[in-house]
């Protein structure tokens, strides 16, 4: 009798695994095929419906610098005369690190060309962390404080670094994940400033 029992409840349990395991597969696949979600920003996949896009108008974002001092503004229907790098960063990150210098002599070299906003990930990060970082690298350019991640949030923004460049009339024209080489990131300013939207 307790033998039937046995053979009984093991039945039960087995079907009651696969019913669990099936669920968890359409979990899966579901999950998988919601799209809007982007991997490491050293070469992972990006889905079609990740926003800003190539082409696309950048959105506006209005932030506070490091020290508290200044607001500034990216405001698409507003033209500007410089072209902008929107670069999102935390300062625990490798490749942040990594890609600080040349971003240092990108500012330099194209200064009068080329605006760069450093929006700092600060709802996860720490403003101390963000302030040593900035004095570490010795960063030039402003670098803004996204503390409730609406920046990050308005730009999709999953790994750390990604930046954007955006032309003068406001548009996207680079959606750029991971860190870059110096000579990558003068061929895609340079296109920028020659496109017939970020031409002078």
């Amino acid at each position: 009798m307790k033998r039937n029992v046995m053979i009984v409840v093991l039945f039960i349990a087995a079907i009651a695994g696969v019913i669990v395991w099936n669920a968890a597969g359409k979990g899966k696949e579901a999950l998988s095929g919601s799209g809007g979600q982007v991997q490491s920003g050293t070469g992972g996949s990006q889905s079609a419906s990740v926003a800003p896009t190539v082409g696309s108008y950048a959105p506006g974002i209005e932030l506070t610098s490091l020290d508290g001092a200044a607001t500034y503004t990216v405001d698409p229907e507003a033209p500007q005369d410089k072209v902008l790098i929107i670069n999102f960063w935390a300062s625990w990150c490798g490749p942040c690190d990594i890609e600080a210098p040349d971003l240092v002599k990108l500012y330099e070299e194209y200064q009068g060309k080329v605006e760069l906003y450093g929006v700092n990930a600060t709802n996860y990060d720490t403003v101390r962390g963000a302030k040593d970082f900035v004095k570490e690298k010795s960063i030039p350019f402003p670098v803004l404080m996204d503390k409730e991640g609406k920046a990050g949030d308005a730009y999709k923004v999953f790994s750390y670094p990604i930046s954007f460049i955006v032309d003068r009339q406001g548009i996207v024209r680079e959606r750029i994940e991971g860190a870059k080489s110096l000579k990558e990131w003068r061929a895609m300013l340079d296109r920028a400033m020659n496109d017939a939207g970020g031409a002078a």
